[in-house]
């Protein structure tokens, strides 16, 4: 039996209610389909699906085992890309995040051409960055650090289609953020963060800036993706947490966090089964700082480059 694909067939059943709309997904014939969640059915010992309505839905087993059977075919996914990476060894694989300025990234890569380095940008949030610097599908990465110890500091502000203060250039403290006695209840516009965001130590540090500002928590809310985020904001409905060149960008109206420990902090850092080959990247870091919209710090000043990589 092939495990994968019966598995695959599945969750995709499962996701679409349907045999036939999985079939078309699948791209595979309605019957052969059904035979494979049969044999799926006999090898587990009991049914996946209640076929008794006129609208399939799974069975009790059918949902107890459907977020293990996505792990299964999610690893076997990641397993593939450091393959298909591993096996491109002309090509540096990048991990970068997924709101970066496309044109100076352009920059970066023509630069690494220029000095016979192929450059393969993936767009990852933070912690899969991390995750692939650690397994070897990628060889760099920039990665997040708490921007008091970074080389690179990127200043969150929030972005709206209005302005949010009355004097431009003045920073944004989350206390400002507090309904207006007697205003009605819900009028508060959400607050979106993104998965880059997301990362353990600052999230737990948002949390409690959100908590200490008498904000409810119900206030804030990740957003599935960048460009889902950056509608909402458009649509008048939501404040963005970003970094100013990303308010620009889409034509919204930006300005900063007041907390600095609330802003980004990034490193270059290599993958450790890279190191023994690591170019010179003198100057990748200033070319990746700038597709995030990030300013240099002191730490950049005083640490070396190449003794950071070696850290990592």
């Amino acid at each position: 039996m092939d495990l994968l694909a019966h598995l695959e067939a599945y969750v995709v059943i499962a996701e679409e209610n349907s045999f036939s709309v999985a079939a078309d997904v699948l791209q595979v014939a309605q019957p052969v389909l059904s035979r494979r969640i049969k044999v799926l059915e006999q090898h587990l010992g009991g049914e996946l699906f209640d076929r008794s309505r006129r609208q399939i839905t799974t069975t009790a087993l059918g949902d107890l085992l459907l977020p293990q059977a996505k792990d299964i075919l999610s690893r076997v996914d990641h397993l593939r890309q450091t393959a298909r990476t591993a096996l491109t060894s002309t090509a540096h694989a990048l991990g970068v995040p997924p709101d970066c300025d496309p044109a100076a990234l352009a920059r970066a890569i023509r630069a690494g051409a220029q000095r016979g380095i192929t450059l393969a940008v993936q767009e990852l949030p933070a912690e899969q960055r991390a995750t692939g610097l650690a397994d070897g599908s990628l060889a760099f990465a920039l990665v997040r650090v708490p921007p008091e110890a970074a080389a690179y500091g990127v200043p969150l502000g929030l972005a709206s289609a209005v302005p949010l203060t009355a004097l431009p250039g003045r920073a944004v403290h989350l206390e400002d953020l507090r309904p207006r006695r007697g205003a009605p209840a819900g009028s508060a516009p959400t607050i979106l963060v993104t998965a880059e965001d997301g990362i353990a130590f600052a999230a737990e540090r948002f949390r409690k800036a959100v908590a200490r500002a008498g904000l409810p928590e119900g206030r804030v809310r990740e957003a599935a993706s960048i460009a889902a985020a950056v509608a909402e904001a458009l649509a008048g409905g939501a404040l963005l947490v970003c970094a100013e060149s990303v308010a620009v960008r889409h034509g919204l109206t930006w300005a900063a966090l007041a907390d600095p420990a609330l802003h980004r902090g990034y490193e270059l850092a290599a993958g450790t089964r890279r190191l023994g080959e690591t170019p010179e990247l003198d100057w990748l870091e200033p070319l990746l700082a700038e597709t995030t919209g990030s300013r240099a710090t002191t730490a950049q000043t005083e640490t070396d480059l190449r003794t950071r990589l070696a850290a990592h």
